[in-house]
């Protein structure tokens, strides 16, 4: 009899696996078609919505790649402290030199879109703030996406919240009383724009009177060389990006790999060959992160590059300009413009969407920098970054099916508390910093801009301190559990 049940539950499983196989291709073919669809719809209204597409669809790899390389930075910090495992964070260097390359030579063709940032203390604090909130989330912008589009609640709770705390934050005056009067002077000397609030709001004149006299750089427009081969590739790509990441290889190899895989193969007096090799044996563990980097690189340098293409045609420097032209103004800036940074962002949009939300509950925030002079709040059908985002979940969503790894997740109480406060301080840290372990860090270092390395200090310095109270608090926890006084 047990041998029949045994018979029969293989039979049973045997037949249930292809029909699960069946039912994700389906979901996902669905979600293809379903994009497919709208794409269609969209330029039938009007041919120009293709550059809002463009982000759509890069979004969509972006999310396949994302989803397959498990590609999240929060892990990359988190293993690292928590447990010593360097994984994560070697697929995120070798993804980091491949983009650099492909950077530089959409950078040569001339139609890179990429600015660099201006370079200031914001830079560390927004990045400890926020790789302090990533800790407790379990996961940075990007993960949060492409888990969302996994079936998981507590990642969407994280967007939820990061998009928010932005929205807020930019707009209200809760932290006027940290502005020192010499912002206040200078954004009035700055010329901020009458139109919007001067007097109020700290986070103008954190912009108008601290980041506009900043000044950004690239490694190529240091040496004199912007938009020249030596530049891009030696300057920007192979001294921006590729040493530095070799060198935080190795030192990840010495301080987390090397003893392990000494033990491991018996190896009592290594030379450099043992040392090498463990170097490689390190890079292949990291092997799905690493191809999906390199995904993400040739993608990312491609959007800079169709999107500068497009740019050209349109004659256009902000899509702004064609949403006008359409007659789509409102949540366009005083200047026409929306948010367009031309290449893979992440936190920016989020902020546009709760900022729509906001406004639509009668909330004025068309009048500060953040939302009524740059990046405007539209629609979040007419927003191309934000369209990028959704694109992002879909194609996590599409190979998450294929791979039967789709699942709805409810998050525990404890998990969707930390997932909304944390993504509260990755908000505040993202506007801080200008930026989040994309925008931030990813796209800048890979485009020669040094200011991401000091971002990704800071994140370090946040992830080591997360970790150090998470560690806390589970012990803490812990301990109230066998307490049998305890409430």
């Amino acid at each position: 009899m047990t041998n029949g049940n045994e018979a029969c539950g293989v039979a049973i499983g045997s037949a249930v696996r292809p029909a699960l196989r069946h039912r994700g291709g389906v979901y996902a073919a669905g979600i293809v078609a379903l994009v497919t669809l709208a794409s269609i719809f969209a330029l039938s209204i009007d041919s120009r919505f293709v550059y809002m597409l463009v982000y759509v669809w890069f979004g969509v790899a972006y999310g396949l790649f994302l989803q397959y390389g498990r590609f999240c930075m929060a892990s990359a910090v988190r293993d690292l402290f928590a447990v010593g495992v360097p994984r994560m964070a070697v697929g995120v260097m070798i993804a980091t030199a491949l983009f650099s390359l492909t950077a530089a030579a959409v950078t040569v063709s001339g139609y890179s879109t990429f600015h660099a940032h201006p370079l200031g203390w914001h830079i560390i604090i927004g990045g400890a703030i926020f790789g302090f909130g990533i800790i407790f989330t379990g996961g940075c912008a990007s993960s949060s996406l492409y888990k969302s589009g996994e079936g998981n609640i507590g990642s969407m709770l994280v967007l939820f919240s990061i998009s928010f705390s932005q929205a807020l934050f930019v707009s209200a005056d809760w932290f006027d009383w940290l502005v020192p009067a010499s912002w206040t002077e200078a954004a009035l000397e700055n010329g901020m724009p009458e139109e919007l609030s001067v007097t109020t709001g700290w986070f103008d004149q954190f912009m108008a009177g601290y980041i506009w006299d900043l000044k950004g750089a690239t490694v190529a427009d240091m040496m004199g060389l912007e938009g020249t081969f030596a530049g891009a590739f030696i300057g920007n790509a192979l001294l921006g990006a590729i040493l530095p990441a070799i060198a935080i290889t190795v030192f990840l190899y010495a301080v987390a790999y090397r003893k392990g895989h000494m033990r491991r193969n018996k190896i009592e007096n290594p030379g450099m060959g043992d040392h090498l090799r463990g170097i490689w044996a390190m890079f292949t563990s990291s092997k799905n992160t690493a191809l999906a980097g390199l995904g993400i690189g040739v993608f990312a340098g491609l959007q800079m590059y169709v999107t500068g293409l497009l740019r050209e045609h349109y004659q256009i420097f902000n899509f702004g300009e064609i949403l006008e032209d359409m007659g789509h103004t409102a949540g366009v800036s005083i200047q026409g413009t929306v948010f367009d940074p031309g290449y893979w962002y992440i936190t920016t949009q989020e902020a546009q969407w709760a900022g729509w939300v906001l406004h639509k509950l009668g909330l004025e925030n068309m009048d500060n920098i953040f939302f009524g002079l740059e990046n405007g709040v539209p629609s979040p059908l007419l927003n191309a970054p934000g369209m990028m985002s959704i694109g992002i979940i879909l194609g996590a969503a599409i190979l998450a099916n294929i791979n039967r790894e789709f699942k709805w997740k409810l998050p525990s109480m404890e998990t969707a508390v930390f997932a909304i406060l944390g993504g509260l301080l990755m908000g505040i840290g993202a506007r801080v910093g200008m930026g989040c372990n994309v925008g931030a860090f990813f796209a800048a270092v890979t485009n020669g801009d040094l200011t991401g390395w000091i971002f990704l200090a800071g994140m370090a310095i946040g992830g080591y301190l997360g970790v150090k109270a998470f560690s806390w608090w589970m012990e803490w926890r812990a301990s109230r559990n066998d307490d049998e006084f305890a409430l």
